[in-house]
């Protein structure tokens, strides 16, 4: 039996039978589960990874603007 990360409830799964890089999901919050460890077996959230990503690339394009701009502002002066 392993607890869920985000809710915290257990859910019955034979360990012994789950490979790292498989997926579950949790009968009480609906997560979908990555299976990142086995031994012990460890779990993380899939949205997690996608939302890391999508921030990292909404900050990469703002930091991105901001410098272009600052040139533009610089070659009309």
């Amino acid at each position: 039996m392993v607890i869920c990360p985000e809710c915290d409830s257990a859910i019955d799964v034979e360990e012994e039978d789950i490979d790292e890089g498989e997926t579950i999901s949790c009968a009480e919050c609906g997560t979908d589960l990555k299976v990142v460890g086995v031994k012990p077996l460890e779990l993380e959230a899939e949205d997690e990874d996608e939302e890391e990503d999508e921030e990292d690339g909404i900050d990469d394009d703002d930091d991105d603007d901001d410098e272009e701009e600052a040139e533009e502002e610089e070659d009309w002066k």
